[in-house]
């Protein structure tokens, strides 16, 4: 069974970085591309960040460009983002997951207010 675990939200001031991290478990973590996405209340989940088996390539949504860094530790099964320069607007529950998108955790919750 998949097991994702998103963590370390919060809240915080505009401007503020937080680094978010996923433990994965379930699968074989390491051969997966894994993303990053986000829903904030009254709107759809959106993507936000993904990285490729291994670590070498990562992407983005073009928001999210510069600010955003998702990385992974294939030896602890975990992927993060490191967001800063955080903005009110991206204010959301963030969400990691496998491309199929089949199994889902409770997300975490990132709040930016001053």
């Amino acid at each position: 069974q998949v097991q994702l675990v998103e963590s370390a939200g919060g809240l915080v001031q505009p401007g503020d970085s937080l680094r978010l991290s996923c433990a994965a478990s379930g699968f074989t973590f390491r051969y997966d591309v894994m993303r990053w996405y986000r829903q904030a209340p009254g709107k759809e989940r959106e993507l936000v960040a993904r990285i490729s088996s291994g670590g070498r390539i990562t992407s983005y949504a073009d928001s999210f460009k510069g600010r955003f860094t998702i990385s992974r530790d294939d030896d602890k099964n975990t992927v993060n983002l490191q967001m800063s320069n955080l903005k009110p607007e991206d204010a959301a529950v963030y969400y990691c997951n496998r491309v199929d998108g089949k199994y889902w955790g409770q997300g975490t919750q990132v709040t930016v207010s001053s």
